[in-house]
C-alpha cells in the first residue's frame, strides 16, 4: 500500500532533494518511517532546535535553487521554526515546511499543541496546504512544491494531521516540477536599449533570488560590453565578482557613503532582480518614493514587485534568467564610452572603501578577513546570522563567485551557524566559514551537537565583545551613558566547542589569528575560533565613545 508518508517522501525524491532537516516529533511518525527506507538517496539530517532545522532548509535553498525542506512537529516545533520561514519569505527562498498537526478528529478543540497554520503563518509564508485528504496527497504535495519556486520563490507550509499519514495515498507525482518563467519581450528591451543611449550616469543594480552561475556570467558580460558600473543589494555580493572593474559595491547597512550618493546622482537606474526593499534602499529614498529622482528601470520576477512603493519608468516582468540573457545579447549594442569616467570612479571608490581599517585596541577584524581572503580559494562560502559584526565580513571580504554568501536579508540572528553546517553538509569539498556575534551565536550554538555528529568541518569565528553590539551601538547613539540589557555574559567559546568534540580556540592578539585559523583548518573536524574584540570598536572605523 502506498501511504500518505510514503507520497510525501516519493515526491521529494522524485523533484531531486537530496536533505531534509528535522527534529523528530510524535505528530509525523509515519513520515521519519517512510524517511528510513530512502536514507541513501535522501538524508534525514536531524537537529537540536527547530529554528536551526529551519535555517539550514532555507540555507539549502539559497544554494541549490531547489526548496529547502524542514519537518516539524506540531505547536511549539512549528513556532520554533517560524523564523526560519521568515527569513524565506524575506530573501525569497524556496522553502517547504513540513508540520505535524492533531488528528482531524481532534481538530478546532485547541487539543493538546494545536494551532491553526493557515492563521499561523497567514502573514510569512506564500501558502499553507493542508493535506486533509488522503485520495489528494500527491496533488497537494506538487502544489506545495510547485507554490514554492514559481514567481517570486518563498516558503510553502505544508500541514499533515496526525491521522491520515497511513492512509492509501495515489503515489506520487514523479514529473518534473517546473515553474513558468516570464520573459522580457523585445519592445521592452529596445526600450531599455533607448534609456541607456539616452543615459550618462548609468548604474546597474542587482540582486534577489533566481540567480544561478550562467546568469552571473551573462550580466559580467553585459557590463563589460556596456562599461556600466554594477552595484548589487545587501548580502547579495555574490551575484558579481567582487574584483571585476566593473564592480561598485553593496548597497544596505553601513553601504559606502560614496556609493550611496553616486547611486543617488545616476540618471538611470536598472534594478534587475532586487525588489528595492528598505535595508538596500537606503529606507526607501533611493529611489526616492514614489517618484525617483532618476529614470528606474525596474525587473522582477513578480509583477507585485513591480510599482507598489516605487514607480519605474519602465517596468518588466521577467525571470532573472531569461533577463540576464537578453542582457547578455544587448551589451554589444550599446556604447558606453561617454561613461567610462563614471564607472572608473566608482570602481575607485569601492577600492579605497574595502582597504583594511585600524582599531585603537583588540583584534581587528578587518585584517582577520583580509587574511582569510589570502587562505581559502573563491569557491569559500561563507555564512554569517545579523549583527555589527557582519559589517566586517561584509565590508573586507571579496564574493568571487555565485553561492559563496549566506546571509539572511531579513536580519535574523542565529542563522549563521546552521547554515554554515547544511553548507559543509551539501559540499563537504568547498571551505565554509560562519562568522557570528556572541549573541548570534548563542542562539543556535547548540548545533555544533549537528556538525559533529554530520561531519560538518565548518570554521566557526565567534566574535566576542560581551554585548549585543548592534543594540548598544544604537543606545549610544540615542541614550548615550545609559546601556541597559545589551551587556551578555559569556561562556569560554573555544571550551564549549570543545566540549561537543569540535577544535577550539581562542585569540586575543589580531596577529595570533592566522596560526589558530591555521589548526582549525588542519584540525578536519568543526572547528570555533573565539575572537575578543573591544566593545568599543563596534563598526568599521567607528567607536562608541
Amino acid at each position: 500500500m502506498n501511504s500518505v508518508s510514503r507520497t510525501i517522501v516519493d515526491t521529494l525524491r522524485a523533484q531531486g532533494i537530496t536533505h531534509a532537516f528535522a527534529v523528530p516529533g510524535e505528530s509525523y511518525l509515519q513520515v521519519l518511517d517512510a524517511l528510513y527506507d530512502v536514507q541513501d538517496g535522501l538524508k534525514l539530517v536531524t537537529c537540536r532546535h527547530e529554528a536551526a532545522a529551519a535555517n539550514m532548509a532555507e540555507a539549502y535553498g539559497k544554494l541549490t535553487g531547489k526548496p529547502g525542506v524542514a519537518l516539524v512537529t506540531r505547536g511549539p516545533g512549528a513556532t520554533h521554526a517560524a523564523i526560519g520561514v521568515h527569513t524565506a519569505f524575506q530573501d525569497s527562498t524556496p522553502m517547504l515546511l513540513f508540520v505535524g498537526q492533531v488528528g482531524t478528529d481532534m481538530l478546532q478543540r485547541e487539543a493538546f499543541q494545536e494551532i491553526d497554520y493557515r492563521l499561523m503563518f497567514a502573514g510569512v509564508a506564500k501558502r499553507v496546504v493542508v493535506i486533509d485528504r488522503a485520495d489528494r496527497a500527491a496533488e497537494l504535495v506538487a502544489s506545495a512544491y510547485a507554490a514554492a519556486i514559481s514567481g517570486r520563490p518563498g516558503p510553502v507550509v505544508v500541514v499533515l494531521p496526525e491521522d491520515l499519514l497511513g492512509d492509501e495515498a495515489p503515489p506520487a507525482v514523479a514529473t518534473p516540477i517546473v515553474a513558468a518563467e516570464p520573459s522580457p519581450d523585445a519592445s521592452c528591451i529596445a526600450q531599455l536599449a533607448n534609456l541607456l543611449a539616452e543615459a550618462e550616469r548609468p548604474i546597474l543594480w542587482i540582486g534577489g533570488s533566481g540567480w544561478s552561475a550562467e546568469s552571473v556570467a551573462n550580466i559580467a558580460h553585459f557590463a563589460e560590453d556596456a562599461l556600466i558600473p554594477v552595484v548589487t543589494s545587501w548580502r547579495r555580493k555574490d551575484r558579481f565578482d567582487n574584483s571585476h572593474p566593473k564592480y561598485a559595491g553593496e548597497l544596505g547597512l553601513g553601504s559606502n557613503p560614496k556609493l550611496v550618493e553616486r547611486v543617488r546622482s545616476a540618471d538611470l537606474i536598472i534594478a534587475l532582480g532586487t525588489r528595492l526593499g528598505e535595508v538596500a534602499s537606503q529606507a526607501y529614498t533611493l529611489p526616492a518614493v514614489p517618484n525617483p529622482a532618476q529614470k528606474l528601470v525596474h525587473i522582477h520576477v513578480d509583477g507585485d514587485s513591480i510599482g507598489g512603493v516605487t514607480r519605474p519608468t519602465l517596468a518588466i516582468q521577467a525571470s532573472v534568467r531569461l533577463a540576464a540573457a537578453a542582457f547578455a545579447e544587448l551589451g554589444f549594442m550599446i556604447d558606453g564610452e561617454r561613461w567610462t569616467g563614471w564607472a572608473e570612479a566608482a570602481r575607485a571608490d569601492y577600492e579605497a572603501w574595502v582597504q583594511p581599517t585600524q582599531v585603537q585596541s583588540g583584534v581587528n577584524l578587518a585584517e582577520v578577513i583580509a587574511h582569510i581572503d589570502t587562505i581559502v580559494g573563491p569557491d569559500a562560502i561563507f555564512t554569517n546570522g545579523a549583527g555589527n559584526f557582519a559589517a566586517w565580513l561584509h565590508r573586507f571580504h571579496q564574493h568571487r563567485r555565485f553561492g559563496t554568501q549566506l546571509a539572511p536579508t531579513s536580519g535574523a540572528m542565529g542563522y549563521g551557524v546552521p547554515a554554515g553546517i547544511a553548507a559543509k553538509i551539501l559540499h563537504p569539498d568547498r571551505e565554509v566559514i560562519a562568522v557570528a556575534g556572541d549573541g548570534d551565536f548563542l542562539m543556535s550554538g547548540q548545533e555544533l551537537a549537528t556538525a559533529v555528529r554530520y561531519g560538518a568541518a565548518v570554521v566557526i569565528l565567534v566574535v566576542d565583545n560581551g554585548q549585543y553590539g548592534t543594540i548598544r551601538m544604537h543606545q549610544a547613539r540615542d541614550f548615550p551613558g545609559r546601556q541597559s540589557g545589551t551587556a551578555l555574559t559569556n561562556p569560554d567559546f573555544a571550551a564549549f566547542a570543545e566540549s561537543f568534540g569540535a577544535f577550539g580556540a581562542t585569540v586575543e592578539r589580531t596577529e595570533d589569528f592566522a596560526a589558530a585559523f591555521a589548526a582549525a583548518r588542519a584540525s578536519g573536524k568543526p572547528a570555533l575560533i573565539a575572537i575578543k574584540t573591544d566593545p568599543d570598536e563596534i563598526a568599521p572605523g567607528r567607536r562608541l565613545s
